[in-house]
């Protein structure tokens, strides 16, 4: 009987950087991990795979010919489309693939994007194997916000046969779900976060302090009300301190859409996006930051930084606190973040948690190592 070979469904650079951990962890104990990319994102992928040393995809579930970054949601029914015929074509190639060696097939699946109930359904239903949702359990309370987040987590946690959480309040959340649910005590990321944390910064003219802006969730990016005040707020804050704000090519166009190219300048300075193992040693340089990314959130707290999530809701409240606040999408909780940031940086939890190591020790239990 061979090494057991065990399948990654990831479909994102967050993803990927999330489940590197989890990857190289499986890898150790003698298996063999395999990752079957779905490509909602194309561009950064070699970067993030080379700086978290991780192969090539084994599989594109989008030949890789086609693939190109999803960027609005009118994308996503030909993508779905097409990652379901290519799981469907290749499906006996795939399952062959998860059965050589012996043991029962196993699939795992990561978060919240679009990726996560695909990659549920592609293994449940059609691959016939059990499957793993790594950063289960998450809950905002309301379907709709963030939308398609909260939707996808939920839809995936119907399908899986493991869960592993990162918190009690995510355990409590699956108290009713079928299968098996592992408290992994935090968010991989904060083992994604060591393997980056203390790389060389990268970033021309930097000024020596600074503040770190990412806002690019379509629930903000297409109100344009919103997003012009959170963008107005931050350039007003930045004459007394510079702000980064890191943006992707859908938030500059619609930057240039709404005609809000004025805003930025040598204070208020705009910087395409950049690859995670550059992006970290910013973040943890930063003087605050103000994002509506859910993982970005997670790694403030771990790292004691004041933060400001620019969302109506957050699936990770028990991150809200000293460090991090919940501005609900308003402008004033916004400001009221930007005038009291000196006053929130916290303890580091960098050294308390090992959550990927959970996972593996879990996996080993349940026979699959």
């Amino acid at each position: 009987m061979g090494p057991t070979v065990i399948s990654f469904i990831l479909g994102t650079t967050a993803e990927l950087i999330k489940i590197a951990p989890v990857y190289h962890g499986i890898a150790e104990r003698g298996m063999r991990p395999k990752i079957w990319f779905t490509a909602q994102h194309v561009d950064e992928v070699a970067d993030v795979l080379a700086d978290l040393k991780l192969p090539e995809p084994d599989v594109w579930l989008v030949p890789e010919e086609k693939a190109h970054n999803l960027e609005s949601p009118a994308q996503v029914p030909g993508w779905a489309a097409q990652v379901l015929r290519t799981a469907w074509g290749r499906r006996h190639e795939l399952r062959a693939a998860l059965t050589e060696d012996g043991r029962p097939p196993l699939v795992l699946v990561h978060g919240d994007t679009f990726t996560t109930p695909y990659g549920s359904l592609i293994g449940k239903r059609i691959l016939k194997a059990r499957v793993g949702h790594v950063e289960a359990g998450a809950r905002s309370g309301s379907i709709m916000s963030p939308l398609p987040e909260e939707l996808n987590r939920k839809i995936a946690a119907k399908i899986v046969d493991m869960h592993f959480a990162p918190s009690e309040r995510e355990v409590n959340n699956l108290r009713n779900a079928r299968g098996v649910v592992v408290d992994t005590e935090a968010n991989t990321a904060i083992d994604a976060m060591r393997l980056a944390i203390n790389q060389p910064l990268d970033v021309p003219n930097l000024p020596e302090k600074f503040g770190l802006a990412t806002l690019h969730r379509f629930e903000l990016v297409s109100r344009a009300d919103k997003y012009r005040e959170a963008l107005e707020i931050l350039r007003e804050q930045s004459r007394q301190l510079p702000i980064l704000y890191l943006a992707g090519a859908p938030e500059r166009e619609k930057i240039r859409a709404l005609g809000l190219d004025h805003l930025f300048d040598d204070k208020f300075i705009a910087q395409p996006k950049m690859r995670y193992l550059k992006f970290l040693p910013l973040v943890a340089r930063a003087e605050y930051v103000v994002t509506d990314s859910g993982g970005l959130s997670a790694e403030c707290y771990y790292l004691g930084l004041p933060c400001a999530v620019h969302r109506e809701r957050t699936e990770t409240p028990q991150h809200l606190g000293e460090t991090v606040m919940l501005t609900e999408m308003r402008g004033d909780k916004l400001q009221n973040f930007l005038d009291t940031y000196e006053n929130r940086r916290g303890e580091s939890w960098m050294d308390k948690y090992h959550p990927s190591e959970i996972i593996v020790n879990s996996l080993a239990q349940l026979g699959y190592c």
